[in-house]
């Protein structure tokens, strides 16, 4: 109806007239859907050009606390690469509802969504790359604004194994607990077992926290956690991940296993 009544956009049409739809179209009818639910006529966003649009989209971001309508704007600041969009979304949540807040109900939500555009191949690697660099960019800042405890509830040791890559879930429990007044070591991502060992000597951490989502591991992802609480016996173990629920893997001997992020965060808030 928007492309007969108000040539919205003219799509492309393969050789039996069926319509495809290029990205730069998706784009823009991501954009117009938005402007609409929050009152715009289609007849004035047909007249619009490409940066008033962008403006206006910018506009409603800067003045509205609307969970879906900030995951609609991080889609569209993702896929048009624009740093100004997502900065405008965030900033004005975490300044209204705080970073937890934020991280709990908008950037993790819109991460789900990321994984589903990523599954049906609408999203390219360099736009997934690009949203995560921004994320982790508000991270690093929340961490930083957070003063290293003068006595700390304890001493814990969070990275990622070999393999892994992903590290927006560990960043976020690095601020977690820095703001919970743990003393944290973050060692990164794509840690070998001999490195974590070392800084385990180094440290003599209460706990040590880890994701396993890919399970790219020589030997099974049990037998990596055998050798890992043997290392470590002197420190609780605290695991989630894809692989430990997909594994079935339950909390044992020196290690504590999670479902899922809100068993992290009661079980964090209850350390005495």
């Amino acid at each position: 109806m928007w492309e007969k009544r108000y040539g919205l956009l003219n799509p492309q049409r393969t050789d039996t007239n069926i319509r495809f739809y290029l990205d730069k179209d998706v784009k823009m009818l991501l954009n117009a859907a938005l402007l609409n639910r929050h009152g715009y006529k289609i007849s004035r966003i047909a007249c619009m050009s490409q940066s008033q649009m962008r403006e206006a989209v910018l506009e409603i971001s800067e003045k509205k606390v609307d969970t879906d309508l900030q995951s609609d704007t991080l889609t569209l600041s993702m896929l048009e690469l624009d740093e100004e969009k997502f900065d405008a979304t965030i900033r004005q949540r975490i300044e209204k509802h705080g970073f937890k807040e934020t991280m709990m109900k908008v950037i993790f939500p819109f991460l789900n969504r990321l994984n589903v555009l990523w599954m049906t191949g609408s999203v390219m690697p360099v736009q997934e790359n690009y949203i995560a660099g921004l994320i982790k960019q508000k991270i690093y800042v929340a961490i930083d604004s957070l003063p290293h405890p003068a006595k700390p509830r304890g001493t814990i040791i969070v990275y990622l194994p070999e393999g892994e890559e992903h590290e927006l879930s560990t960043l976020f429990i690095h601020f977690l607990l820095r703001e919970g007044n743990f003393k944290v070591v973050n060692l990164g991502r794509n840690i070998s077992l001999d490195d974590l060992i070392q800084a385990s000597d180094i440290h003599q951490p209460d706990y040590i926290f880890t994701l396993i989502n890919e399970g790219n591991f020589k030997a099974s992802v049990k037998d990596y956690l055998e050798r890992l609480s043997l290392h470590c016996r002197n420190s609780t173990i605290l695991l989630s991940g894809i692989q430990i629920s997909r594994q079935q893997i339950k909390s044992r001997k020196n290690w504590i296993t999670f479902d899922g992020l809100d068993e992290i965060l009661s079980y964090i808030e209850n350390i005495s």
